[in-house]
């Protein structure tokens, strides 16, 4: 291959791994493994798996669109982070008309499959969760109060239900118990990283809570939080959604997070906030897959 045709495929690489970085593809893929288990719970007779598939497509397009438009927005606070400032905008890599039509597309694409392939209410639920992370969270929230995280957490939570609904077409109080795990879950999972990153949030005025009450405050709102969700994890059980397996597992996993917490808060080395964080991460994935596993034991034992 010659130079004149190997470039444009260097470049076209580049601007594809750019693009995609603003979609922040972890998080995106952690949101629709939540919603692939509420699709999974959701009592149906036959499982419309094209439907399902195209539901994911649609949720995945529009979480993309969301973090595109919190990298849009926060560009100016990102460039002055060291967590932030190597990201697309702040390092020049694209500039923010090219990321505000990249994001708008994503969004109008996501919504449109929703809308026609899936149902309008899963369509309707996944855009106001767009809204409420990339407008009212990113714009509003997080510059006002230390409690950001908390209430907006409600637009990060909601991956569940949205697959739940996209299968079933309605909500059900089930499917809310899922997405009241990840609402609790959010504020300890992120207060660790903003103890971690406590100086480049006081140096760009965000007020999150270790700027706001300090550390050690909110290491104890950490270690509370893991014990409430402790308890929140216990509700599918009690409802009869799943059994042994996935009780079992979070008692474990849960047990693990409030060890970590507690380790933050009482015993802290000068990674444990970070490692907190991290741990958090692997908690819920591993929480969600037992869920998943659980239901699918049950349901190749009934049958």
């Amino acid at each position: 291959m010659n130079k004149e045709i190997a470039l444009p495929l260097v470049n076209r690489k580049k601007i594809g791994a750019i693009y995609l970085k603003l979609t922040k593809p972890k998080v995106v893929a952690l949101m629709l493994i939540t919603a692939i288990v509420g699709m999974s719970l959701a009592p149906v007779d036959a499982f419309p798996w094209g439907k399902a598939l195209i539901g994911l497509v649609g949720i995945g397009l529009m979480a993309g669109s969301a973090a595109a438009f919190n990298h849009l927005i926060d560009r100016r606070i990102d460039a002055r982070m060291a967590r932030t400032h190597k990201r697309p905008l702040p390092s020049g890599d694209t500039n923010p008309m090219s990321v505000a039509w990249f994001a708008t597309a994503l969004g109008a694409i996501g919504f449109v499959l929703l809308y026609w392939w899936v149902n309008a209410i899963t369509a309707w639920l996944t855009f106001f969760s767009l809204l409420g992370y990339a407008v009212v969270y990113t714009m509003y929230l997080k510059r006002a109060t230390p409690q950001n995280i908390v209430i907006a957490g409600i637009a990060g939570a909601m991956p569940p239900l949205l697959g739940w609904t996209a299968v079933t077409g309605e909500l059900h109080a089930n499917a809310w118990l899922l997405v009241m795990i990840i609402f609790i879950w959010t504020p300890p999972h992120f207060w660790a990283l903003a103890i971690h990153r406590v100086d480049d949030y006081r140096k760009v005025d965000i007020p999150m809570l270790p700027v706001t009450h300090g550390i050690e405050y909110t290491k104890t709102s950490i270690l509370l939080y893991t014990i409430l969700l402790t308890i929140v994890c216990m509700l599918p059980v009690l409802v009869g959604m799943v059994g042994s397996i996935y009780l079992f597992s979070s008692l474990l996993l849960n047990t693990g997070f409030m060890y970590h917490a507690w380790k933050l808060k009482f015993s802290p080395q000068p990674n444990s906030a970070m490692e907190t964080f991290k741990f958090s991460i692997y908690q819920l994935l591993v929480l969600f897959v037992a869920l998943l596993v659980d239901h699918h034991v049950g349901v190749f034992l009934t049958n």
